[in-house]
């Protein structure tokens, strides 16, 4: 089992990175492996919707989006830590993932676990969680869940050590998405994946 884990604040060492480094130790416990991106701190331009994925097989713009989508198609899980600014993902990361789906869109993401995590200082993570998970709700991926939802606290860097439930959290969601992975990897073995139609889309034309 590998779980890819992206870190989308611009600190590499702030609070979001204390509750995804909560997790890859609980994950390294269980005996998965696991690998944390950062790119919170790059310049990563939106998606522009222009197809040529489709046609080249990954995005047009050549940046760590590319460098990150064969990784996120080999993992067995996926999880994004985001900063919330606004009540929602920083754009750092909605630009990430916007183009990060789109350009891996005709590779399967069936039997892939996911995870959104959120930091805030008070408000906005429901919201913020809320967009991070219809990224993989849309595209066949298993959602997992925790004690509470997927989130933690804290205002200047390293408040998020003293947010106990929230580390907790991430402690036992780890454990949740290990349970699912090695679950749908059984599953699979004995039953395989559901059968897929093929896609079929309405457009409302006159």
């Amino acid at each position: 089992m590998k779980v890819l884990l992206v870190n989308g604040s611009p600190r590499a060492k702030g609070n979001t990175s204390i509750a995804l480094n909560e997790m890859i130790k609980t994950f390294n416990a269980e005996g998965v492996d696991t690998e944390l991106i950062q790119i919170g701190n790059k310049v990563i331009r939106g998606c522009i919707c222009c197809v040529n994925c489709f046609r080249l097989g990954r995005c047009v713009f050549d940046d760590v989006v590319n460098e990150v989508a064969p990784k996120f198609i080999e993992a067995d899980g996926f999880v994004v830590g985001a900063p919330v600014y606004y009540g929602s993902p920083n754009g750092t990361v909605l630009a990430f993932l916007d183009r990060l789906f789109y350009s891996t869109f005709s590779q399967s993401k069936l039997g892939k676990v996911g995870a959104g995590v959120v930091v805030c200082r008070r408000g906005g993570a429901t919201a913020a969680f809320d967009v991070l998970n219809k990224y993989f709700l849309m595209t066949s991926m298993t959602v997992a869940g925790s004690q509470y939802w997927n989130m933690a606290y804290g205002m200047k860097p390293g408040d998020a050590e003293q947010d106990t439930e929230g580390l907790q959290t991430m402690r036992t969601l780890a454990r949740n998405m290990t349970f699912l992975m090695k679950s749908i990897a059984l599953g699979k073995e004995q039953y395989g994946l559901p059968e897929r139609e093929e896609l079929t889309l309405t457009h409302f034309i006159r």
